[in-house]
């Protein structure tokens, strides 16, 4: 993994918010894993103690519980913090549809406060999780950044806003900024379970139980997965990348394209199921297709993903078989 060769000066102290989340505990690991030290902020709203119980005994971690709607607990959490990773958000499209004022407290004040908690003490740089959601009905593939469309969800809002405060911070505050627009994550620690769970580990779970999964649409929309290690390495390059790349946003993904329906019949296989889905109505504020240029990402913040779609869903599956 091309990140494990990264270097940072000596005893950095990296913040992840949302770090007992799916990508946030991913990022915990990897830092703690190359020497350096973390602090973990999380309410444990959506993320998970279990996800972060195996790094208690490392002296180099640190857990803060706190929510990010509070500034006083981000200027707490943002003492002596050199590298921000704010993955904290609540995600999910249809759920944003039914509490548009929760997504706007949690992913747009939230973020605004550790903007703010960020550029008064002095970090480097405060990387955060955007979202391919901001694109919108823009009907262009693949997807390019400063390229976007009507919006279509209050997450996908949260998200745009975020992106507008950000740049606001790199230029009026010199806080080095750097958006990373997420498409589809999946991988290991990744939350199977409820009812807004993501659809890969979400059909693993159901098809090893012998279960029939539910494909919202006709299963031709496509998506651009991309394996949890392609974002970790996003991630930690970001924190490495050049003032004159701050206030921009990036795409970050593998730059392929799978479909739904042959994701479901590819998961069968690898899991030996001969299950047929069920089709449902379409989910409102789903875009229909997806798949980013990364040529931004690669050329200004030397992002170089690894891990394919086939190469990442081998690993996930071994992973799923080995915690579900």
């Amino acid at each position: 993994m091309s990140y494990k060769n990264l270097e940072y000066p000596e005893n950095s102290l990296f913040l992840v918010t949302g770090g007992a989340g799916f990508i946030g505990s991913n990022l915990c690991e990897a830092i703690l894993n190359m020497g350096y030290r973390v602090r973990c902020l999380d309410d444990l709203s959506t993320g998970h103690q279990k996800n972060v119980d195996m790094f208690l005994d490392n002296p180099n971690y640190e857990f803060l519980l706190g929510d990010i709607k509070d500034l006083n607990i981000c200027k707490e959490a943002c003492e002596g913090v050199d590298y921000v990773l704010n993955q904290a958000a609540w995600g999910s499209v249809p759920r944003s549809i039914e509490m548009p004022l929760f997504y706007a407290n949690n992913n747009i004040i939230g973020t605004l406060n550790m903007l703010e908690a960020a550029h008064l003490a002095g970090v480097k740089k405060f990387v955060y999780a955007s979202s391919s959601s901001v694109y919108g009905d823009e009907p262009n593939l693949p997807k390019k950044e400063g390229r976007e469309g009507n919006l279509l969800s209050p997450y996908a809002l949260t998200k745009r806003v975020d992106e507008e405060f950000a740049k606001m911070y790199t230029k009026f505050y010199q806080l080095d900024t750097y958006g990373l627009r997420y498409f589809n994550v999946f991988g290991r620690r990744q939350d199977p379970n409820g009812a807004y769970a993501a659809v890969i580990p979400k059909f693993i779970k159901l098809l090893m139980n012998d279960e029939v999964p539910t494909i919202n649409g006709d299963g031709r929309q496509s998506r651009d997965f991309t394996y949890i290690d392609n974002v970790i390495e996003a991630n930690l390059k970001a924190c490495l990348a050049t003032s004159e790349t701050a206030g921009e946003a990036y795409n970050i993904a593998y730059g392929g394209r799978e479909y739904l329906i042959d994701i479901f019949y590819a998961l069968a296989e690898a899991l030996g199921k001969h299950i047929e889905p069920n089709f449902g109505p379409n989910r409102p504020g789903d875009i229909k297709h997806s798949n980013a240029d990364i040529s931004k990402a690669r050329n200004l913040l030397g992002y170089n993903p690894e891990y394919s779609f086939d190469e990442g869903i081998k690993l996930a599956i071994d992973w799923y078989k080995e915690n579900l």
